[in-house]
């Protein structure tokens, strides 16, 4: 994953609550018969659940600037086992990434999440950009309605819209563009630049 474009000073206290507590509104839902279920991920909900909890867990530390195994491991969500107890553990993990990047500390210097050092201010970008597109992966992999603060929709959008369509920035970050109108609604864009196509179903 390579850094994306900066980021301003207008997006560097920007709330990730709204698509942390989407996300785990979701998966509260979750059945056990919708764990094997494909995503738009091209990995089971079981799978993206227990990237969640990794995700959740590395941007917290990232936000505290932790240099360690939490942070320095690239993320392989197809190879994440999902613990028993996680329908515990991601409303908590998910909640204490928000509280992380609420301190004006966090967006500041540099992180590290997923084994890629950049500006924390871009770092908080692409902590948000996750949650909102695993949010609507979730969404759309178990039959749930889905919706995203303009805001953090809008932060999604900039970074990726920012970012090249070239396999090598988009490595471990976004898949090959999905064309989509562009007229389409800023939700569509956001996905179809992120490598998603917004009509998928798991039909």
């Amino acid at each position: 994953m390579t850094t994306p474009g900066t980021t301003s000073a207008e997006t560097t206290l920007l709330d990730l609550h709204p698509p942390a507590a989407t996300a785990a509104r979701l998966a509260a839902t979750v059945g056990d018969a919708d764990l094997d279920r494909p995503t738009p991920c091209q990995i089971t909900v079981r799978q993206l659940l227990a990237h969640l909890l990794g995700l959740a867990e590395a941007f917290t530390d990232a936000a505290a600037k932790v240099d360690g195994p939490t942070t320095r491991t690239a993320p392989a969500p197809d190879s994440l086992d999902l613990p028993p107890d996680w329908r515990a553990r991601v409303p908590g993990h998910l909640d204490a990434l928000a509280a992380a990047w609420r301190a004006p500390e966090a967006w500041t210097g540099l992180a590290v999440a997923g084994g890629v050092e950049m500006p924390a201010a871009v770092m908080g970008l692409v902590a948000n950009d996750e949650l909102v597109l695993h949010g609507w992966d979730l969404a759309v992999a178990t039959g749930q309605p889905f919706a995203v603060d303009p805001a953090n929709l809008e932060a999604a959008w900039q970074l990726v819209r920012q970012t090249p369509d070239d396999p090598a920035a988009r490595e471990g970050l976004f898949g090959p563009v999905h064309p989509v109108p562009a007229d389409a609604p800023l939700l569509d864009r956001v996905l179809g630049g992120a490598g998603r196509d917004p009509r998928w179903s798991p039909a």
